[in-house]
């Protein structure tokens, strides 16, 4: 198979070249020919001659369906992009203070987003005499990867960055 940006392809009539290293549709190697003979002979296949490597000496051309051709590339590309994760991040923001109704229903949301994949940054903002009490935002962080473990893990230690402490989780992948 033969990988070529669209935007370099050169078919049929766009191929100048005096000489043309030619490849039959079935991958087998004619030979080197003119560029007007190798497109005679697309011609009499009916099928399109393209360019498949224009920096060779002399350039490689192939005899194919160049609309088939590019329905493959296409469908390629769609496969490859079906493939890739696409991860997001969550936030959640917590505070050193918080209730025990506000702290469960956080942790609901923190497992559905991990149930999905997504990683979730939990923070908890300092404001006024709270950045005296660090300790109290280490307890409720630890109290939440404690709950969430079976979803999540953390990624790294919290970190204080200015008047919150983050910390982040990433979804645990299930055996299968």
């Amino acid at each position: 198979m033969f990988f070529i940006k669209k935007t370099q392809i050169q078919v049929n009539s766009q191929i100048r070249d005096k000489e043309v290293r030619l490849i039959d549709a079935d991958g087998k190697m004619i030979g080197i020919v003119s560029a007007r003979e190798a497109q005679l002979k697309a011609n009499e296949r009916e099928l399109d001659l393209v360019k498949i490597s224009p920096n060779a000496n002399p350039p490689v051309c192939k005899i194919m369906d160049y609309g088939k051709y590019l329905y493959e590339l296409a469908k390629r590309e769609k496969e490859a992009k079906k493939k890739q994760t696409n991860i997001s991040v969550k936030e959640i923001r917590l505070s050193a203070k918080i209730e025990e109704h506000d702290f469960s229903f956080k942790l609901k949301n923190a497992v559905k987003f991990l149930r999905d994949g997504d990683k979730v940054k939990v923070s908890i903002r300092f404001r006024g005499r709270e950045m005296q009490y660090t300790s109290i935002a280490y307890q409720v962080i630890n109290r939440f990867a404690e709950m969430i473990k079976d979803y999540g893990k953390m990624e790294k230690k919290p970190v204080m960055e200015g008047r919150s402490m983050t910390v982040m989780f990433t979804p645990i992948k299930e055996k299968q």
